[in-house]
């Protein structure tokens, strides 16, 4: 029977192409998550538990059914602007129950933890190309939840020895090559699902937040990382931490960007449609530039973000958008 990982929010965008990447390496993925962002339908590669963080006991259970070798933690609230409007729903939601589980698989004995972090923990960083050693000053809720939780695991490592590896990075993009499992919310919130949108006719016009940044084209510029791409570095991150090696943290980008109209000429191209677009004020908090380097990543994993081009990305998120969709 191959190794089981816990992997939380496995119902989820990343979760689900998460679980496929474990199970082609060679994995039994068993999905942790409350179904409240996720979707049922997304979990096909392994079993359900369904459970929510906050109940320790559910966790308990869980460890005790699968004993699995690791963990791969990926549920968490994430949207800014809910962040910095509720800030103890995040709180609560994020560090609260990431003690939850931290403590569960501690008590457990499965002591491999892969965290998904964010480089939303570095705030506003206009312009730098960001690595593992830029200081952190996350800016809401959602960022410092994030950072709060990487402070737990170093003080668990020291105390009880669990290995862990962290990962931060920016923008999500992309969708699994075959079409299995692919980037749906509701609402949506990500440039480029509401672009397809907009070329699907789902909605009238993209609406661009400001077009007078200090860029080439005056809109903001943001790192995308192919979702296969990340979800293979948590693969390989996870064998790291199986190899006995120490616990790490890595930035996973591609240390360019593209700007908001880069994606949207680029996705006009890959469609061969019009993008519908109109113009709109600039967003409260909106950095002009947001990128990460991937040096580290690179040299001590071997991850090469090969599948992060934004044709590809938009190629692949086309693919799954014209007949992808969940519904439970």
């Amino acid at each position: 029977m191959s190794k089981k990982v816990l992997v939380t929010g496995g119902a989820g965008y990343i979760g689900s192409h998460a679980c496929k990447a474990l199970a082609r390496a060679g994995y039994t993925p068993v999905t942790l998550d409350n179904l409240s962002t996720g979707w049922r339908d997304a979990v096909k590669f392994g079993p359900l538990v369904e459970a929510d963080l906050l109940d320790r006991a559910s966790l308990d259970r869980a460890f005790a059914e699968h004993e699995p070798v690791a963990v791969m933690h990926f549920a968490a609230l994430s949207q800014v602007g809910e962040a910095m409007a509720q800030p103890g729903k995040y709180w609560r939601n994020n560090v609260s129950g990431s003690l939850n589980l931290i403590e569960a698989a501690v008590d457990a004995g499965c002591m491999n933890f892969v965290f998904s972090s964010t480089c939303a923990t570095y705030g506003d960083r206009d312009g730098e190309v960001l690595d593992e050693n830029t200081p952190q000053a996350p800016l809401n809720a959602y960022g410092a939840s994030k950072r709060a939780i990487e402070d737990m695991l170093v003080d668990f490592s020291a105390a009880h020895g669990l290995r862990h590896v962290i990962f931060r990075y920016f923008n999500v993009a992309g969708a699994d090559p075959d079409a299995e499992v692919g980037e749906f919310h509701q609402p949506e919130t990500h440039l480029i699902p509401l672009i397809l949108d907009a070329v699907d006719g789902k909605r009238a016009a993209l609406t661009i937040h400001g077009t007078d940044y200090p860029t080439p084209d005056g809109t903001c510029i943001r790192d995308y990382v192919h979702v296969s791409d990340l979800v293979d570095a948590h693969v390989r991150g996870l064998e790291w931490l199986r190899a006995g090696k120490g616990d790490r943290v890595f930035c996973l980008g591609t240390g360019d960007g593209f700007s908001v109209r880069e994606v949207v000429d680029a996705t006009r191209h890959v469609t061969n449609r019009a993008v519908p677009m109109q113009d709109g004020p600039r967003r409260g908090g909106d950095a002009v530039k947001l990128v990460c380097g991937s040096k580290r990543a690179r040299e001590e994993l071997g991850w090469e973000p090969s599948r992060s081009t934004m044709p590809q990305m938009i190629g692949d998120a086309w693919r799954w958008h014209q007949n992808g969709s969940y519904s439970s």
